[in-house]
């Protein structure tokens, strides 16, 4: 089971998949957002499918894959989360989780194109496990409760620009939320189909070329880790997305750093989450 978004921007339809078909949730959700998760929709989903009560989604053969989940509150990052990642860097392995925010309007689907922005000269890959809250959590006691707040994962990629981020005056939020820069599924799997998400491949291509070849047992800070860490600055709500880190391979830690630039096409892919596929166009 994993829950998906068909059709064209803005008119998107929530769907589950379900026996190999994408079954319309709408009789039970207008979308899969954070009213949804709130109200334990996943549990509501697989129950209307259990009894038969869903239809399967008209035309849904011709429809575009959205990104699965609607806009969510806030798009919260973790940086150098993975040993390979800060060494290829030149960073040191950090104390504590390193934490920026995205602009959540960035998300698109996962088949959709990237801008490339205007004036840039380093556009940077970046396949991460991406984590979608499904109930609140403020102040946990302790990593141990981390998992039990989780929806959901999600295959995400973090777009960056680095120059953007690192050479423009410290602030890694604008080398991180040009528009189109977090391409999104094309499902999300619940968190009770997903055994542990410390044992994940991910991996990602460039024009055909294996550039990230890691799993999440690299990360420096495990997901719980990370979600307990969170819930002691910010309160986290259901729908909220958190973008977990990266593995080595990016352009950035490449030696002839190989940015992106128009007409490239960029492949990724998490197991068991799927793989999405996008093409680089300028801005």
């Amino acid at each position: 089971m994993s829950l998906a978004r068909l059709g064209p921007v803005g008119q998107e339809i929530p769907v589950l998949w379900h026996d190999g078909v994408p079954l319309d949730l709408r009789p039970i959700t207008t979308d899969i957002d954070a009213h949804f998760f709130a109200a334990d929709g996943i549990a509501s989903a697989r129950r209307a499918a259990a009894k038969g009560e869903l239809s399967v989604a008209a035309g849904w053969q011709s429809l575009r894959v959205g990104a699965p989940l609607a806009q969510p509150g806030k798009i919260v990052c973790v940086g150098l989360n993975y040993h390979d990642h800060a060494a290829e860097t030149g960073a040191a392995v950090p104390a504590e989780p390193v934490v920026f925010m995205k602009d959540p309007s960035t998300i698109v689907g996962p088949f959709d194109d990237i801008l490339i922005p205007r004036g840039s000269e380093k556009t940077d890959w970046e396949v991460e496990l991406g984590v979608v809250v499904g109930s609140t959590a403020r102040y946990l006691r302790s990593p141990d409760e981390a998992l039990g707040h989780v929806a959901g994962y999600v295959v995400s990629h973090d777009v960056s620009e680095r120059e953007f981020q690192l050479e423009r005056g410290g602030q890694w939020d604008k080398g991180k939320s040009c528009e189109t820069f977090n391409p999104l599924g094309p499902i999300i799997v619940p968190a009770a189909d997903v055994p542990d998400p410390q044992s994940l491949a991910l991996r990602l291509w460039v024009n055909g070329q294996l550039r990230q070849n890691g799993s999440t047992a690299q990360q420096i800070f495990s997901v719980a880790h990370v979600i307990w860490y969170l819930s002691q600055f910010m309160v986290l709500r259901p729908g909220d997305l958190i973008n977990t880190g990266t593995p080595a391979g990016v352009a950035l830690g490449l030696p002839d750093h190989p940015y992106l630039r128009t007409g490239d096409e960029v492949e990724l892919e998490i197991e068991g989450l799927g793989r999405a596929r996008q093409r680089m166009v300028a801005a």
